[in-house]
């Protein structure tokens, strides 16, 4: 599992916005790597859009703590899940995040693999999933990391990354 001090794993990611237009094709590919360097961002995973606490509450609190995290030095903040990047779009708009939160698809979940973060959650009929996590990564080196308990919300939430970042 990646820990404080890694290097953030050279994988390709996905996002998709309606601002590109009606035709646009298919969603953006971005490395991840390349979308941190000489940045302070932070990289929150959680297992999928449109599920309750997700939506509820983890999303949400990045939205609402968003201008604090910013004016602590913050550059992006990225919500990365096991969904495709229109799926995260879409759950994006319905959550109203605006510019705020970047939401970003790792479809085929590579970069919750090459984390060491995937969990399988196949008895529930959701497949392969992320863990719930939120680190603080500046110029792709892992400066903080914080994994939840299998069905816990109590460390990867915003007021705790911000407790961080401040």
């Amino acid at each position: 599992m990646i820990k404080t001090g890694d290097q953030l794993p050279d994988v390709t990611l996905y996002e998709y916005s309606n601002g590109e237009g009606a035709c646009a094709i298919g969603p953006n590919a971005f490395s991840i790597v390349e979308r941190c360097r000489q940045k302070k961002v932070v990289i929150f995973g959680l297992p999928g859009a449109f599920t309750p606490t997700c939506s509820e509450r983890h999303v949400p609190g990045y939205v609402e703590a968003a201008p604090a995290l910013f004016a602590a030095g913050v550059d992006k903040i990225l919500c990365v899940s096991v969904n495709d990047a229109f799926v995260m779009n879409a759950w994006g708009n319905s959550l109203q995040v605006g510019d705020t939160v970047n939401m970003i698809g790792d479809g085929n979940g590579e970069f919750s693999e090459a984390l060491g973060l995937i969990q399988d959650l196949s008895a529930r009929g959701l497949g392969r999933r992320s863990q719930r996590y939120a680190m603080l990564v500046d110029d792709g080196v892992v400066k903080h990391i914080a994994v939840e308990a299998p069905g816990k919300f109590e460390v990867s939430d915003a007021a705790s990354l911000l407790a961080v970042v401040r």
